[in-house]
């Protein structure tokens, strides 16, 4: 993987978050104040090559991106974390998506909105552009495209790793297939197993192509399933949070750094559960994302578990 032109090839979806921070969520039909409000970049892909980047692995992401004011937003926060977008497609069709986070003390709310094509193009980048990765990272944003991408990275012996959540698309199972490295919150694993506890559902989401099965559950800790078939557990990082917005989507960034940098499954999830705890402890989804160093520093305190 070392003689690739970039260790993690993300091509899913991004977004720009405007975050509230409220006292409290109110009743219907009344006034709450807002305490703060700022923009981040987010987006499921987004959010983790940032991760990846911060963590020492070269990334490059060539999603789908506009010509609109929040695409430009994107490009130069990408630029900034040193995320390489020379294949971009970028086409009048492709706004970048807005998300309103209104975050509470216990509890947060995001109000989305999608107005045209995003995630991976139905036929960029090119099959050699892929093949330069070390690892294939992408949403179920761009179904086309993603299957498209996934197919050359498996047949070219390349890891794929997806942050999944199930949507209505008679293609999503064969996606879902195509995904060696399958890391997903748990109540998306419950429903796509059927299975009510994250042990069972990683067994059930286990397939003999597979070579990791990961089941996030907040503060529970995650569930992960290797080739050795067996279910184990690791326990989560106790931090001060703050704010859980993009904890999921740095939990996959991080796994995907750890995967690139030859780490064993276990050592994977240890690290992006460290990544996604100290980022719970800043606002918004970026922010927060540590660097190298300070993960480094984060787990050699050996902090406390849950």
């Amino acid at each position: 993987m070392t003689s690739k032109s970039w260790d993690i090839l993300g091509i899913g979806c991004v977004a720009v978050d405007d975050l509230l921070y409220v006292p409290h969520f109110p009743a219907a039909d009344t006034k709450v104040r807002v305490i703060k409000r700022e923009r981040q970049c987010g987006g499921l892909t987004g959010t983790a090559l940032i991760t990846a980047s911060r963590l020492g692995a070269r990334c490059a992401f060539a999603g789908r991106l506009g010509f609109d004011e929040l695409s430009r937003i994107v490009e130069e926060n990408f630029r900034r974390e040193k995320v390489d977008v020379s294949f971009v497609p970028k086409s009048e069709s492709a706004p970048v998506p807005c998300s309103v986070i209104v975050v509470g003390p216990d509890t947060r709310n995001i109000f989305y909105s999608i107005e045209g094509e995003i995630g991976a193009d139905d036929l960029l980048p090119h099959e050699s552009v892929i093949r330069s990765a070390g690892v294939l990272f992408l949403d179920q944003y761009g179904m086309t495209g993603n299957l498209r991408a996934a197919s050359i990275a498996r047949a070219a012996g390349i890891p794929v790793v997806a942050d999944l959540e199930e949507v209505d698309d008679p293609r999503f199972s064969e996606l879902l297939r195509l995904v060696d490295h399958l890391v997903m919150a748990n109540e998306v694993a419950e429903r796509l197993s059927g299975e009510t506890t994250p042990d069972r559902a990683a067994k059930a989401l286990w397939r003999v192509d597979r070579k990791a099965v990961v089941i996030t559950h907040g503060i529970k800790g995650s569930w992960f399933l290797g080739p050795d078939d067996v279910v184990r557990h690791e326990r989560a990082f106790k931090v001060k949070t703050v704010d859980t917005t993009g904890c999921g989507d740095v939990f996959h960034g991080a796994y995907a750094a750890a995967l690139i940098q030859g780490h064993t499954l276990q050592q994977c999830v240890r690290v992006a559960s460290a990544a996604a705890a100290l980022k719970a402890t800043q606002p918004g989804g970026q922010r927060g994302i540590p660097t190298r160093e300070q993960l480094q520093e984060f787990l050699n305190s050996r902090p406390e578990l849950y």
